[in-house]
């Protein structure tokens, strides 16, 4: 068996996936939060949501999610209350969650620029939805 070339797509998309990552976590580790955390000032930045909701959508164990969220609430990032048309128990983010929330997506939205600004908008598209299926290729 060959080694695998590092001019192989396959090859290509792991570098650039990892490195994509680590560029994206710079402004985290910068804010002194912990990988995973801007997930969840992303969910929550849609419009709060009831602890089992997020830990469904981030996929993660509650007790995990708990943990998580006590620790953001003690930085002042997210708060404990009603959410939802029910008003479910829930958080929320403060204003500092907000603030910090957006700067993380400015950063994600700089990067994505420099990553696909070469592309025209139709080839954003299709080299979306090919990565889209790559993903759901390797889920099965």
């Amino acid at each position: 068996m060959s080694k695998p070339s590092s001019r192989s797509a396959l090859y290509r998309l792991i570098e650039a996936g990892q490195l994509a990552h680590k560029a994206l976590l710079v402004p985290v580790i910068e804010k002194g939060l912990e990988p995973g955390d801007d997930a969840v000032l992303f969910v929550l930045g849609r419009s709060g949501a009831t602890e089992t909701a997020l830990a469904d959508e981030l996929d993660l164990p509650p007790d995990l999610l708990t943990a998580r969220l006590e620790r953001l609430a003690e930085r002042d990032l997210v708060i404990r209350q009603a959410v939802g048309p029910e008003l479910e128990p829930g958080f929320a983010l403060t204003e500092r969650g907000l603030r910090i929330r957006n700067g993380l997506a400015d950063h994600w939205a700089l990067l994505e620029e420099a990553l696909m600004g070469e592309l025209k908008p139709k080839h954003r598209k299709r080299f979306a939805a090919a990565l889209g299926r790559f993903v759901e290729l390797l889920r099965l």
